[in-house]
């Protein structure tokens, strides 16, 4: 058995079966793993072997990517990931930070890089004659050396929700193991085909999409993710397992159902952060089975979902995975709840998802000793994640870190009043967060997208409320905001940050306050 991405590549140099279907062409194993030998032989004869032998990705979702990061793994050298929703300065300090030598990149995503000091970086465009002629001429590929477990197969960069993108050091040894789990859980063969919709320079795509089809021979359907696109990718690419992180399965089911919706080839999706309404939904809609778990992109703290998990419940950790108050370093309290179903003792409850055990599959950020260092400060892996936890060990979100409110008084978490929101029949996103108030502390307030041919008016939204036994009064949005659409990451995180900054505003959209026990649009 394979112990490293490198060792699992080889591994299928001679398969014929198919590894890439797109609009631009099929390819088999042996045709794709030739071209991705290719390109990392020309990549390497470039190469300053005194340096970081680092390749940066600045593409779509393509076979070009595909390519890229077979051929890194082959080679032997880590591929990193650029985030291609970044602009400006922050787009060159990614890129820069992770000592890139070589940045490859294609027409679309090109001129992003217009202006920018890259510190002497070359730039390729994998789309142009230039670069094709380079790895024409390419010999046969001498690996740049033979990689172990906890090498680096990737540098995949954090979200940026809270902060500044870091890139986090991507084993190996968790690749592997994604898809050895996996694979064997959804019973994925050779003959299935993984549609890659998430951004391949985001960890979910590799560990949750990419991995199965390493580990099982699956065809590859890249794409760019689309909503409205999604059933009928599905349709034509003959996908039957699909990965999502972030708000994905939320856009699909804003989109009006069809009689039809059910008649497509897909089994299974497998990702992280949908809410309890949508994973039932769309399983329903699309005949599908929907797995969600928890995992960060550090791979240190992981949560699987088991059968009796609670609504609300992300599941149950993996062993070492618990609730700590970081102020005692110390166990939280078990989580209580009143008849109704709401949280009681939030105060002693929440706090921050940690490994007790340490790092897991974390082997750092790169070259950034300070960030690796407060994240695992005492032997623990700090996960900057808010959540509870009661006596039977399941495990409720409750945001980020900076996602507390306190509210006249009281602590309350964004996580579990969203949660409550998501029961709105006419809702497909939300956001929580709180904005300052000189007299009470902060004000609740909610940004709200509805579902395609919807519609809410101040009324029907305070009767939903009205009818929530498990909402505290004090947790009813002060202000809300029904808008078009939500600031998000390219991995469909909603930016609160940026929600936050624009304060009780409507935005683009419409703003709610609730004055004299009612709400009115102001």
């Amino acid at each position: 058995m394979a112990d490293t991405v490198q060792q699992a590549l080889r591994e299928l140099l001679e398969n014929d079966t198919t590894a890439i279907v797109h609009d631009s062409g099929i390819w088999t194993w042996r045709e794709h793993l030739a071209e991705a030998s290719a390109q990392a032989s020309a990549l390497l004869s470039l190469m300053d072997r005194d340096r970081p032998v680092h390749v940066g990705a600045l593409l779509g979702n393509t076979p070009d990517f595909l390519h890229a990061i077979a051929g890194a793994g082959l080679a032997g050298f880590p591929l990193v990931g650029i985030n291609s929703t970044r602009r400006g300065a922050g787009l060159a300090r990614d890129i820069t930070r992770a000592d890139c030598q070589i940045l490859l990149t294609d027409t679309e995503h090109a001129p992003l890089l217009e202006g920018l000091d890259l510190g002497g970086v070359t730039v390729f465009d994998v789309t142009g004659p230039r670069w094709r002629a380079l790895v024409d001429d390419a010999g046969p590929l001498e690996p740049f050396g033979e990689t172990g477990p906890a090498d680096p197969f990737m540098l995949i960069f954090t979200s940026g929700t809270s902060g500044d993108p870091k890139p986090v050091m991507l084993a190996h040894m968790m690749v592997l193991f994604s898809g050895s789990t996996l694979v064997p859980r959804f019973s994925i063969t050779s003959d299935d085909v993984v549609y890659l919709s998430m951004p391949l320079f985001h960890s979910n795509a590799i560990l949750a999409g990419w991995c199965v089809s390493l580990c099982s021979g699956a065809a590859m359907a890249p794409a760019t993710f689309s909503a409205s696109r999604f059933l009928d990718d599905v349709r034509r690419y003959r996908a039957t397992y699909m990965n999502y992180v972030g708000k994905p399965l939320a856009y699909i089911l804003a989109t009006v159902e069809r009689r039809d919706d059910s008649d497509n080839p897909l089994r299974v999706a497998f990702g992280n952060e949908a809410t309890d309404r949508d994973i039932e939904e769309f399983g329903r809609r699309f005949d599908v089975t929907v797995w969600d778990g928890f995992g960060s992109t550090e791979a240190a703290v992981i949560i699987t979902r088991d059968e009796g998990t609670p609504p609300g419940s992300i599941g149950r950790g993996f062993p070492g995975v618990d609730v700590y108050d970081p102020d005692t370093v110390t166990p939280c309290a078990h989580a209580e709840f009143d008849e109704a179903g709401a949280l009681v003792n939030a105060d002693k409850s929440v706090g921050q998802l940690v490994n007790t055990q340490g790092a897991g599959f974390f082997t750092g950020y790169y070259n950034d000793k300070a960030a690796t260092d407060e994240c695992l400060r005492g032997g623990i892996f700090w996960s900057g994640d808010l959540a509870y936890k009661d006596a039977e060990g399941w495990i409720y979100l409750a945001g980020r870190t900076a996602d507390w409110m306190r509210v006249d008084g009281e602590n309350l978490a964004a996580a579990p009043i969203e949660r409550i929101l998501q029961r709105l029949p006419q809702l497909s996103r939300v956001a929580v967060y709180g904005v300052p108030d000189e007299h009470v502390g902060d004000q609740v307030m909610a940004a709200m997208v509805l579902r395609d041919e919807t519609s809410l008016s101040p009324e029907e939204f305070e009767h939903f409320l009205t009818e929530q036994a498990d909402l505290s009064p004090k947790a009813w949005p002060k202000y809300v905001r029904i808008a078009a659409d939500l600031p998000s990451t390219a991995t469909n995180k909603i930016l609160k940050r940026a929600l936050e900054e624009q304060g009780p505003t409507a935005g683009d959209g419409v703003l709610w306050v609730r004055e004299n026990e009612r709400y009115v649009i102001a």
